[in-house]
């Protein structure tokens, strides 16, 4: 039975990094490749400055927060936490994930050219911005935090962590520095790593190792799986209204469109934080199992 369930929920990971890296090209090749992409993109973003001075200490806050200073330190406590609960390869792993999903995004966003259509010319000597840093430091180890927790307390963990990555995409966003897209892309590259560690793990655990069905968190993972999906929804429908208006030349688009495209592409990042986040815990609790089962079954964490 067990050699049954790892090989369901190493094609089940399989699949999803698949999916993910899949669902990043299509971001990539719509918001970058596209003039109806980036016309998009620009839209949401010059919604920007709807009520930008209210909010604009909170995001600073947020954002300033993000730095390689604080990516270094969090890398190193979310290594500690694991080797203190025994778990060494658990450290390596989710050390990698992050180094991995943010070396990957800087050489992305190198290597990614962004064709100029005369869509954002206040922008255009910036070139590509996909994916976001931002994002992806602060999903990355959103995420490895998670890994990384007790059962007991992982699920508050993932709500936690899901909505600090959603508020560093948006935060990008509201702060000029990214492109919707850039932070869509930047989770999906999150999530593509965390489901592969997620696969080495499993891969790697002993014969003897026990399953605890209880620690699947499961009602998190509904409301995280709920609210992502919806909020993807909203997204969705402001999207498709804001493509019938992009014939409009943006100067001329009013408060109330541009509320449309901005809070739907906000609605998107979040939505997409929130499933990348769910679809990680929705295995951990047989990736990271309670019992290692090494030496005697220890006692629970």
């Amino acid at each position: 039975m067990r050699g049954r369930s790892v090989i369901l929920t190493a094609s089940w990971l399989v699949l999803l990094t698949a999916a993910q890296i899949l669902a990043f090209v299509a971001v990539w090749r719509f918001a970058v490749g596209t003039e109806q992409g980036q016309l998009l993109d620009t839209i949401a973003l010059t919604g920007n400055s709807i009520g930008q001075r209210r909010i604009e200490g909170i995001v600073g806050g947020v954002l300033n927060a993000v730095s390689l200073l604080s990516l270094l330190v969090a890398t190193a406590v979310i290594g500690f936490i694991a080797l203190i609960r025994v778990r060494i390869t658990l450290a390596v792993v989710t050390v990698l994930l992050i180094l991995g999903a943010n070396l990957s995004t800087q050489a992305l966003k190198f290597f990614i050219e962004r064709p100029d259509f005369d869509v954002d010319e206040a922008r255009e000597a910036a070139g590509n911005s996909l994916p976001s840093g931002h994002a992806t430091v602060a999903a990355s180890v959103a995420i490895a935090l998670v890994m990384v927790l007790p059962p007991r307390v992982r699920g508050w963990g993932a709500l936690v962590g899901a909505g600090y990555a959603a508020a560093a995409g948006v935060g990008t966003m509201s702060a000029g520095w990214h492109r919707p897209s850039d932070a869509v892309a930047a989770l999906l590259v999150v999530g593509a790593w965390a489901s592969a560690a997620s696969l080495v793990l499993l891969l790697t655990q002993r014969d003897t190792a026990q399953v605890a069905p209880e620690d699947g968190n499961r009602q998190v993972t509904a409301v995280l799986a709920v609210v992502g999906l919806g909020l993807l929804l909203v997204a969705a429908v402001a999207l498709g209204w804001t493509d019938g208006m992009r014939a409009t030349p943006i100067p001329d688009f009013d408060r109330r469109q541009l509320l449309v495209a901005y809070g739907g592409s906000a609605a998107g990042i979040a939505g997409t934080a929130a499933l990348v986040t769910a679809l990680v815990l929705l295995t951990l609790h047989r990736v990271v199992p309670r019992h290692t089962g090494r030496g005697t079954v220890p006692p629970a964490d």
